[in-house]
């Protein structure tokens, strides 16, 4: 288990790779996909050459698949996660009982298995970018070193923050929290990792952290990436302050600038919506998420068109979100046809916060491509880099990675416990 994850940049820390170019294909489609360096250099049926091409006759090439919102420390969940003794009997209680605690007991070792765990996982679903939201009260300062380091070991394309709070130590705790958030920006140089600002949410912040998250955002050139409005109590919390809603406090604040990642939304209105989409936010659906916390549909999100979707934290197989999304859809009577573009859209979104494009194969695009069969995902490239052949991680040892995991999750239930 890897321990000492600090103490070098990231930009030092990840794998060397061969720069050289690929070709993929024929797929089943009878289609070639050159690589040149980290970009597409061409799609198509006719290479000048097909010498040493990668075949695939039983595949199709695609894009790869987008997380737009996560929780990477959530990763060891599956993995025996325990119930709370008192079962929780509305969304704050979930949060009380279950995620704070688990939290709380993070550190180095555990949040390391569980960002390995998730990622590898996620990499041979055909996931090739994710943008997380951290929270580990107890370990702040380098915390998303290691998830930096377990992305860029593994070739994972992510945009991390860590979601400042007050839950626990009040303005000093949001302070840290957004220092470490400007650590990272600054820090970071690896061209697969980008940096936001974050807040948990408006209910677990002072007006003047919010203000400071949005003052470093104008700093640093980034946005703020923020669960706003996923339960009707962040909406009463907002009004109890002397606010419309969470949305609108964020704005008179000053905490919601362009490139912003707003999650939920379930309590949003259309307007509010809007009005986010306006000043050059995206919202996130987590469907999943929010049907099991009993939180309600986000059909406000309609009113948008820059929407993507994210798991907040389940899996990121996105092919079971998506189709979630389109049963939650059509019991909330909501248009399939409004809501089917999400899956793509999160490449779109991933894509402005990384200032390239993302998601098509089509020359100049980056180089994230999968290779899909019937059986699953056969090939996976990010930025132009093998990271998974014929179904196996080129990075790591996904059974290492497992046998890791599974003997990191009791240790850190065993830590939970000492939360209440």
């Amino acid at each position: 288990m890897r321990t000492g994850l600090t103490e070098l940049p990231l930009s030092t820390k990840a794998t060397v790779m061969s720069s050289e170019n690929t070709l993929i294909g024929p797929d089943r489609d009878g289609n070639y996909l050159q690589t040149e360096g980290s970009k597409i250099r061409t799609f198509g049926p006719s290479p000048s050459s097909v010498e040493g091409a990668v075949s695939c006759p039983d595949g199709q090439l695609k894009p790869g698949r987008v997380c737009a919102h996560t929780h990477l420390y959530s990763g060891l969940a599956p993995l025996g996660l325990p119930a709370p003794e008192i079962a929780p009997e509305n969304f704050v209680q979930i949060l009380e009982r279950v995620w704070w605690r688990l939290d709380r007991a993070l550190d180095a070792r555990s949040l390391d298995a569980s960002a390995r765990y998730y990622i590898a996982n996620a990499l041979l679903d055909g996931t090739t970018s994710l943008v997380d939201h951290h929270e580990s009260p107890n370990f702040i300062e380098g915390s998303l070193d290691v998830l930096g380091t377990a992305c860029t070991e593994l070739g994972m394309r992510a945009a991390l923050c860590f979601g400042a709070t007050e839950r626990n130590g009040g303005v000093v705790e949001g302070r840290r929290g957004l220092a470490e958030c400007a650590r990272f920006v600054k820090s970071n140089h690896h061209p697969l990792l980008r940096g936001l600002v974050g807040l948990h949410a408006s209910f677990t912040v002072s007006d003047s952290s919010i203000e400071e998250a949005g003052r470093l955002c104008r700093e640093l050139g980034v946005g703020m990436h923020i669960h706003v409005a996923e339960a009707d109590s962040d909406v009463a919390d907002a009004k109890e302050r002397g606010y419309e809603s969470p949305f609108d406090r964020l704005v008179e604040l000053g905490g919601l600038p362009p490139r912003s990642v707003l999650v939920h939304g379930v309590h949003a209105t259309r307007e509010q919506v809007l009005h986010g989409e306006k000043l050059g936010a995206w919202w996130v659906h987590n469907p999943r998420s929010n049907k099991g916390n009993r939180v309600g549909y986000a059909s406000a999100l309609s009113a948008a068109n820059d929407v993507a979707l994210g798991t907040d934290g389940y899996p990121a197989k996105m092919l079971e979100e998506q189709q979630a999304l389109f049963e939650e859809a059509e019991a909330a009577g909501d248009s399939l046809s409004k809501v089917k573009s999400r899956q793509e859209n999160g490449a779109k979104m991933v894509g402005m916060l990384f200032d390239l494009p993302l998601g098509q194969l089509v020359p100049g695009a980056a180089a994230d491509v999968i290779v899909e069969g019937e059986n699953g995902v056969m090939h996976v490239l990010v930025d132009g880099e093998w990271v998974v052949r014929d179904g196996r991680l080129v990075n790591a040892d996904l059974a290492a990675i497992k046998e890791a995991a599974e003997q990191e999750a009791p240790r850190l239930w065993s830590l939970m416990a000492t939360y209440q």
